[in-house]
């Protein structure tokens, strides 16, 4: 057997960014070949990433690319067993890359397909990338949504308290309206873009709520149609983001501050993480 040195082993180390032990053990099993050794390392790496399968991926973080004068713009939810991993640098910046992959390269409909591709300026492919970091930091990744908008779009990522991923695709405006129409959308999670997009199920189930209330109230029933529609407002700002009063002026409607800044707002997506 080769005799492996300290400093080969720091050598390896520094290429690889693993234990010392591992390092040595990989150095041993291919009779001190550093090249031979990260390989076994990776293939070493697959083997316990495969072992792990199963465990609860609860934290993580949301990856966001946007480029307006592009108009393109990305999302990736990028998860992880712990709080404390998902805000390391490494794995930022791997949430960061996917979304970047996502937004400028060919596309991609599912994780896998993205995993598959290799990133602008990279030797390898995203999920050996994923993998690489995974095997440093000892933890389960797994991507969970992705998502890209092919169109003039702004972005905002929230990590603080729960993590939450916005994209809006916008027609006209500006990059600050966009913006802050995304700071909205986190803040009040809107689940439709217009009133006309809420279930009709639900809407009638809600009419009928309201008509059984005013009737208790003992209102006659000429003007109770009118009060449930009055009352119905109140139900679509719950649910549909042009409805909302806007956060930063609440006078206004997320439809009326768009329309003001010349602004068609397109539509949005709204993730929270794990959900």
């Amino acid at each position: 057997m080769v005799e492996i040195k300290a400093p080969a082993v720091k050598s390896l180390r520094d290429k690889t960014g693993l234990p010392m032990m591992k390092c040595k053990e990989a150095l041993q099993a291919t009779d001190g070949d550093e090249q031979a050794a990260i390989e076994w390392l990776r293939k070493d790496n697959i083997k316990v990433q495969e072992s792990r399968t199963g465990r609860e991926t609860a934290f993580g973080r949301m990856g966001l690319y946007v480029d307006r004068e592009r108009g393109v713009g990305a999302l990736v939810e990028l998860l992880c067993e712990s709080a404390p991993v998902a805000a390391n640098d490494e794995f930022v910046a791997l949430a960061s890359d996917m979304a970047k992959q996502l937004a400028i390269g060919k596309g991609a409909k599912t994780a896998d397909e993205l995993l598959g591709q290799t990133a602008a300026g990279g030797g390898k492919s995203l999920r050996d990338q994923m993998l690489d970091v995974s095997n440093r930091i000892r933890e389960v990744f797994n991507v969970g949504r992705v998502a890209r908008i092919d169109g003039p779009c702004a972005g905002y990522a929230h990590h603080a308290g729960r993590t939450v991923g916005v994209l809006v695709e916008v027609e006209g405006g500006n990059a600050e309206a966009a913006k802050d129409v995304c700071l909205h959308i986190a803040s009040m999670a809107p689940q439709v873009l217009a009133a006309a997009d809420v279930p009709a199920a639900e809407v009638e189930k809600e009419r009928e709520i309201l008509a059984e209330a005013a009737r208790k109230e003992g209102k006659p029933d000429n003007i109770i149609a009118k009060m449930v529609e009055g009352r119905l407002r109140n139900f679509y700002a719950d649910r549909a983001l042009l409805e909302q009063p806007f956060v930063k002026e609440p006078s206004l409607t997320v439809g009326k501050f768009a329309t003001q800044h010349g602004m068609t707002i397109k539509r949005f997506i709204y993730w929270e993480l794990g959900k």
